[in-house]
């Protein structure tokens, strides 16, 4: 975290140096392809169910790339899921799919090229900022609730990983099983992207497609009551 986000000094946020700024994909990778070793070292059979949410589908498919081997199944809760047309975040959102996704472009912090991340202020005191903030992660939650997802993000997403492809291919991720969690209200990735990417999925390995699992009244970071994503998550490797 940035010190200047703890202390709220809106003139050093915008400039203050941060260590993401060298972090990429192939780091996010190597990092979560640990993880899943060490969990599979331990696992009944070696094999783990990898769950990413939103940009943590780029590292669920990286890591399908590095190590099928030791994946159970893979599930993608309101993730994305790259095909070679759409390699990268800054790809994807170039899609017609991706033209209602509520993005905080006047929420920016300092320019994330001279930083090297994309900088928000959740503890912003805002009305304009709280109310995009919202509508990004959970337009239909009380106060309360949204104040609490708000508590638990980080200011800072390394801006280089935008540009870096992450496309699972099909000899290596088109072999593990699949579960896509469609979220249908979600406005930072909306319903129709998530649809255009489970398709394309899809259209890859017509002998491996994605179960769907829709939840058509969740938002972004999902519905307040986790019970039926605990179920859809305890049955993915079933």
């Amino acid at each position: 975290m940035p010190l200047s986000y703890q202390t709220q000094d809106p003139d050093a946020l915008a400039t203050e140096p941060t260590p993401l700024a060298d972090v990429g994909l192939d780091d996010f990778e190597r990092r979560v392809t640990q993880a899943v070793r060490r969990a599979a070292h331990a696992a009944p059979g070696g094999r783990v169910v990898l769950v990413g949410h939103s940009m943590g589908g780029l590292s669920v498919t990286r890591v399908a790339n590095a190590v099928p081997e030791l994946l159970e199944h893979l599930v993608y809760m309101s993730a994305v899921c790259f095909s070679p047309d759409l390699p990268s975040i800054n790809d994807i959102m170039t899609a017609p799919e991706a033209a209602t996704a509520v993005v905080p472009a006047e929420q920016v912090i300092g320019d994330p090229a001279k930083l090297g991340v994309l900088r928000l202020n959740f503890r912003s005191g805002d009305a304009k900022d709280l109310a995009v903030f919202k509508e990004m992660f959970c337009a239909d939650y009380a106060d309360v609730d949204f104040l609490r997802v708000l508590a638990g993000l980080q200011p800072d997403e390394a801006f280089r990983v935008n540009g870096d492809p992450s496309v699972g291919e099909v000899a290596t991720w088109g072999r593990v099983p699949r579960t896509y969690l469609r979220f249908g209200k979600d406005r930072l990735i909306p319903l129709a992207l998530q649809d255009r990417m489970i398709r394309t999925a899809d259209e890859r390995t017509p002998d491996n497609t994605f179960r769907v699992r829709s939840f058509p009244a969740a938002p972004h970071m999902g519905p307040l009551d986790t019970g039926p994503i605990v179920d859809a998550l305890a049955g993915a490797g079933s």
